[in-house]
This record gives C-alpha cells, sequence and structure tokens, in this order.
C-alpha cells in the first residue's frame, strides 16, 4: 500500500509540473504575440505618419515640375495603395517598397530643380521623411526580432504542442526590400556642388 501511495504522489507530481509548464509556456506565448502585436502598432503609426508627408511632399515638388504628371500620379497611386487598410505585414512590406521605388523617382526628378532644392518647405519635408524612414526601420528591427522569437518558439519541441493546441501560430515578417529601399530612399543630401 505504501508503495502504491508513493507511485500516486510521484505521478501527481510529475502531472502538476507538466500543468505549471503548460501554463509558463501558454503565458509565453501570449506575451510574445502581444509584443508582435504591439511593434506592429508602432510601424503602422510611423507608416500612417509617411503616408500623410507624401501628398505634401509631391505638392511642393508639383510646383517645380508640374510637367512631371505621370511621376506623381505613380507616387499617388503607390500611396494609396500602403495606406489601405487590412493589409498584413508581408503585403504591407510588398506595398511600401512600390511606394519607396516611386518616392525615389519623385527624388529624381526634384534633383532637376536648383530652386527647388533649395526649397526651405522641399527640405523640411524631405527631412521629416527621413526621419520617419529612420523610426520605420528602427520600429521594423524590433518588430521581426519579436516574430523570430514568437516564431521559433511555435515550432519548437515541446512549446509547439502548446502552441498547436491554443492555436498560435507564426506571424509574417516586415521585410522590406533593400535594393529597392537603397535606390529611392529619401536623401537629404543637397549641399552645394561645385559647377
Amino acid at each position: 500500500m505504501e508503495l502504491v501511495g508513493v507511485v500516486l504522489l510521484v505521478a501527481l507530481g510529475l502531472l502538476l509540473l507538466a500543468v505549471l509548464w503548460g501554463v509558463v509556456t501558454y503565458n509565453g506565448f501570449v506575451r510574445l504575440r502581444n509584443l508582435v502585436q504591439e511593434a506592429w502598432r508602432q510601424i503602422d503609426v510611423e507608416l500612417h505618419r509617411r503616408h500623410d508627408l507624401i501628398p505634401n511632399l509631391v505638392e511642393t515638388v508639383k510646383g517645380y515640375a508640374a510637367h512631371e504628371r505621370a511621376v506623381f500620379d505613380e507616387v499617388t497611386a503607390a500611396r494609396a495603395a500602403a495606406a489601405a487598410p487590412g493589409a498584413g505585414p508581408a503585403q504591407q512590406a510588398v506595398q511600401e517598397n512600390q511606394l519607396t521605388a516611386a518616392l525615389g523617382r519623385l527624388f529624381a526628378v526634384a534633383e532637376a530643380y536648383p530652386q527647388l532644392r533649395a526649397s526651405e518647405n522641399f527640405m523640411s519635408l524631405q527631412s521629416e521623411l527621413t526621419n520617419t524612414e529612420d523610426r520605420i526601420a528602427a520600429g521594423r528591427r524590433f518588430y521581426n526580432a519579436n516574430v523570430r522569437q514568437l516564431n521559433t518558439k511555435v515550432e519548437s519541441f515541446p512549446s509547439n504542442i502548446i502552441a498547436a493546441w491554443f492555436h498560435f501560430t507564426r506571424a509574417e515578417y516586415f521585410e522590406i526590400d533593400e535594393a529597392i529601399r537603397a535606390a529611392g530612399a529619401p536623401r537629404v543630401d543637397f549641399g552645394t556642388s561645385a559647377g
């Protein structure tokens, strides 16, 4: 009888440890999911800020280069697509890549107009956009780090058992095409050049 009591006590202890592990793992998933959502909201705030700056920038450039209608239309269309609600991080990244490429073409147009480059309004808008781009990049790094941590936990054994039971799934990364970003990233380098 004593042996049965010890076996029951050990079994109860193991069951209690398993339940405790399950609770801790579940709470870890909830924490990571909330971190990913919070990080995405921060990126979303900066993306909205970026989208709000673009019409002012386009209008400023239009005043100097009104005949560049195709570029303005492209930027406007790309901004509208990027600002549309409901896109997940992967789709939002595609739309932001298109917007960045269109902005690169807008800044290429601006390069041809020295008066525009010297405009205080244009310089201010471009500086603000550059600062916003930097905050988006920082937010993207923070978001993707949290996504990586969540995805690792969702896929790793034995936490993947809890993930499957409670329907915790992988999150999408927010990846910007660095080639597009490098080619079309807004720059504030309008220093005077000789010639």
